[in-house]
C-alpha cells in the first residue's frame, strides 16, 4: 500500500481528518470521537459505508492509538483519509520499534490488538520516518 497522501496533496476534494495527541489515556476516547466526526463528513459527501464501518473504524483507531500510547514516548498523530472504496487510518508515533505479531494463544489475556486490526483491514503496513514510525491501515467502506 502506498500512503494516500502527503503534505503537498491536501485539497478541498479530499475527505480527511488529522489530530495531534500529546499523550495520556484521554487520547483514546478522543480518537474515537475523531472517527465519529470523520464519518459525519463522509455522510455529508454522500458516502454511505456499510453499517459495520463505524464500529470497525472506532475499534481499529482505538487499537492503533492505544499501541502508540503504550509503546512509544511522546506525541502521536491520527489521520483518516477517504481513499477510493476505503479509509486509510494512519497513526504516527515517536517509537522506533515496529508492531510485532505474537504467536496465536487463545489463553493469552490482552495483546490481541494487531490481530484485530489485520482481520478488519484490507492492508496494514508500517513505515519508519525520521522521528519514529507510521502504521497505515486500509479499512474497507463496505
Amino acid at each position: 500500500m502506498t500512503p494516500a497522501h502527503g503534505p503537498g496533496t491536501a485539497d478541498g476534494s479530499v475527505v480527511s481528518a488529522a489530530v495531534e495527541f500529546r499523550g495520556g489515556s484521554a487520547m483514546i476516547p478522543a480518537a474515537r470521537d475523531v472517527v465519529h466526526g470523520f464519518a459525519a463528513r463522509l455522510a455529508e459527501r454522500g458516502v454511505r459505508p456499510a453499517d459495520t464501518f463505524l464500529d470497525a473504524a472506532r475499534l481499529v483507531v482505538s487499537e492503533l492509538v492505544t499501541n502508540a500510547l503504550r509503546h512509544a514516548p511522546g506525541p502521536c498523530r491520527l489521520e483518516l483519509t477517504l481513499v477510493g472504496d476505503g479509509v486509510e487510518i494512519a497513526v504516527s508515533d515517536t517509537g522506533e520499534a515496529f508492531p510485532t505479531f505474537l504467536p496465536r494463544d487463545p489463553a493469552r489475556i490482552g495483546r490481541h490488538g494487531l490481530e484485530i486490526v489485520t482481520r478488519l483491514c484490507a492492508e496494514v503496513i508500517t513505515k519508519p520516518h525520521a522521528t519514529g514510525k507510521t502504521v497505515y491501515a486500509r479499512l474497507p467502506l463496505t
